[in-house]
């Protein structure tokens, strides 16, 4: 160690170690953290920071910054270190020194939203990297689109053993690879250890030539070396192709008996190592404490992209594109933008097709794409069952980044993370498509969505036992309540075409989160047959028909089921039991409204919710004393209509079971 040191003795270094001391000082005050890898990895963030990264700490949202995304999150006190040397306001000492504490902007992972400068909320490991493939995908959309004066950007990453061992890395790796997203820089923080000890304990993978297979320039390099660093950053940004750079480093670097071992991964040092560490890199100041001159030099780091965004300003005002850049960057919809989607849900009302509700989303894309430009989509390579293609928006290949139309390959994972990374950077609105029943292999990504309030639209198919002959591998009886568990997620199954049209006009209109659209695979009929103006899918949950006289039964379903409920209400209605229909295309809507509107929605009788899948989650409006007509259990794999039968979700079954409740004989 002591030769190491020695060896990577200069200014630059001082500047690294005080991204280290930092790092100690954060992490012993908090008693608890992750020292090892800001420690290993401050020397190649801070050739990055100084040479390379193109950024202003006066405006970090400036729209062509470089993106920096700290994939392995559990370094965050890397991030927040350096965004309080280069100056960025709210990241003041005291931010550092109140590090994981309730309340403050230094998380234990850093958290999108808490600081400008925290590009995404990063942690479960491999997400980040997966973000960072997204925003460079949107910066190639928007620069084919708004040309390079406009949009010109970098995307940095720094990530771990972990990061790289994630199955999703391997997906967003090989997807960049196939696009040759050349300004796509990943920085391999290389130390050889996890949380259980050396990486060879698990794994033994030549990851260089593994990111070679996809297509990557790599390049290995001492993670010490400032002048190695900087000539492969150099070697980056000249490459035609995503770049991989292996950066061998020590974990806890400078720490006298913990540096190089698990021990420096996820715990505080303890008081006697920090200061053996601290005066090991020389570092002889007080806790929190950066010397003037180093100060300095980290400040003028901060200012160092003033005049590139100023010059990017000048060209901005001159751009005959400005206003419809800054529309899409603040998120605007167009005006009129709903004009389409209206005209197609009054023809439906009108000519009452039966259409699978994945069909319906198809013509809601063919009006939407026309008036929203910056709406880009595409699917896990389901295009033909999903139906999430529009002729018109044309399709995204390597080196041709005018469509719209996204292949993403079987990747479902990373589909979903890359599509946060896309509308973190901005600019652009995603949707991306697959079966209902893979959103488990999406879940961490959706989650993450939720979590960051990105808008972000799952368009979810084949969304029950309707899928028919595939069978129970493919049949999602529990992925509903899965997802509505799922906080700031909106999950739509709209009944017919009509819901499905006011479900996409409601997900894209919503700013502040993501939108589930769960869709049938077979038809259903048109139930909304009558226009109005009014969104009623907006409510959550809408009497569709009301009862007789006073209430007895109220059934209550989503998507292909509500047909079923609607068919049930006339036997129970011949039946002489006065029963209303209601129509709950989604539960967190529905939820939001006052007591008094849920329960006259909801009526004082009889409850009954039908759902093509488990009943967790409906205890919220059928009570206790409730009826659930849905799945126990797996499905099965046969025609929908019989499978339907079987597992007894039919109006017949619907009907017996009120008369039953009610105490009537179903066969009198």
């Amino acid at each position: 160690m002591a030769a190491l040191l020695e060896r990577t003795a200069g200014p630059e270094r001082r500047m690294a170690d005080a991204l280290r001391a930092l790092a100690i000082d954060a992490v012993e005050a908090a008693k608890s953290g992750h020292p090892g890898m800001p420690m290993g990895m401050a020397d190649v963030a801070t050739v990055l920071w100084t040479r390379a990264l193109k950024f202003d700490a006066a405006d970090p949202r400036w729209p062509d910054r470089d993106r920096f995304v700290l994939s392995a999150g559990h370094g965050s006190m890397l991030l927040y270190a350096l965004l309080h040397l280069t100056g960025h306001a709210g990241m003041e000492m005291e931010e550092l020194r109140n590090f994981r504490q309730l309340g403050s902007r230094t998380a234990g992972h850093p958290e999108f939203g808490e600081h400008p400068g925290i590009e995404t909320t990063t942690g479960p490991l491999g997400q980040g990297l997966a973000n960072a493939v997204g925003m460079a995908i949107a910066e190639r959309m928007l620069a084919a689109r708004f040309g390079r004066s406009l949009v010109d950007h970098r995307t940095w990453v720094i990530a771990s053993d972990g990061d790289l061992m994630e199955g999703i890395s391997h997906e967003a790796a090989s997807l960049a690879g196939h696009l040759r997203l050349a300004k796509l820089t990943v920085l391999f923080d290389d130390n050889g250890i996890s949380i259980d000890g050396s990486t060879g304990l698990s794994c033994s993978d030549d990851v260089l030539k593994r990111f070679a297979s996809y297509g990557w320039a790599t390049k290995r390099i001492d993670g010490h070396d400032h002048a190695e660093i900087a000539g492969a950053l150099g070697y980056a940004i000249r490459s035609g192709r995503p770049t991989l750079i292996a950066c061998r480093t020590v974990i806890g670097f400078g720490a006298p008996t913990k540096a190089g071992s698990a021990a420096a991964h996820g715990a505080p040092l303890g008081p006697e190592e920090a200061q053996a560490a601290k005066r090991a890199l020389g570092w002889d100041y007080p806790p929190f404490t950066v010397p003037a001159e180093i100060a300095a030099a980290w400040a003028e780091a901060g200012r160092r992209g003033a005049r590139d965004r100023l010059a990017w300003l000048r060209r901005m005002q001159r751009s005959p594109l400005r206003a419809e850049f800054e529309r899409v960057l603040q998120g605007r919809l167009p005006d009129e933008w709903r004009a389409g989607l209206d005209a197609w849900k009054q023809a439906v009302a009108s000519e009452r097709p039966k259409l699978a509700t994945r069909q319906a989303s198809q013509k809601a894309l063919e009006a939407l794409a026309p008036a929203i430009p910056e709406l880009v989509g595409g699917s896990a390579d389901l295009t033909g069952s999903n139906l999430t293609h529009v002729k018109a928006m044309g399709t995204v290949s390597p080196g041709n980044w005018g469509g719209r139309h996204i292949h993403w390959g079987v990747r479902e994972h990373a589909m979903a993370a890359a599509m946060n990374g896309i509308a973190l950077h901005g600019g652009l609105i995603p949707y991306g498509g697959t079966f209902l029943v893979f959103s488990d292999y999406m879940r961490p990504a959706i989650r993450l969505a939720a979590l960051m309030r990105q808008r972000v639209v799952y368009v979810l198919t084949h969304d029950s036992i309707g899928l028919g002959e595939d069978g129970p591998t493919h049949q999602p009886v529990e992925h509903l309540a899965s997802l509505r568990a799922i906080p700031n997620l909106y999950v739509f199954r709209p009944a017919d075409a009509v819901e499905t049209a006011e479900a996409w006009a409601l997900a894209l209109a919503r700013s502040d989160g993501p939108s589930v659209l769960a869709l049938t695979r077979q038809p259903v009929p048109t139930l909304r047959t009558t226009h109005t103006p009014e969104n009623l899918t907006a409510r959550g949950g809408y009497v569709l028909l009301e009862a007789s006289g006073q209430r007895q039964a109220t059934l209550i379903a989503t998507g292909s089921e509500v047909a079923i409920a609607v068919a049930a209400r006339e036997i129970l209605e011949a039946a002489g039991i006065a029963t209303a229909v209601v129509s709950m295309p989604c539960f967190e809507l529905f939820l939001r409204q006052d007591e008094a509107t849920q329960a006259m929605i909801l009526g004082g009788g009889l409850r009954v919710g039908i759902e093509a899948a488990v009943s967790l989650g409906w205890d919220r409006v059928l009570g206790l004393s409730g009826l659930f007509i849905g799945m126990s259990g797996f499905g099965a794999s046969g025609p929908y209509e019989k499978l339907y039968r079987h597992f007894g979700i039919t109006a017949e079954a619907v009907a017996g079971a009120v008369l039953r409740r009610l105490g009537r004989d179903p066969s009198e």
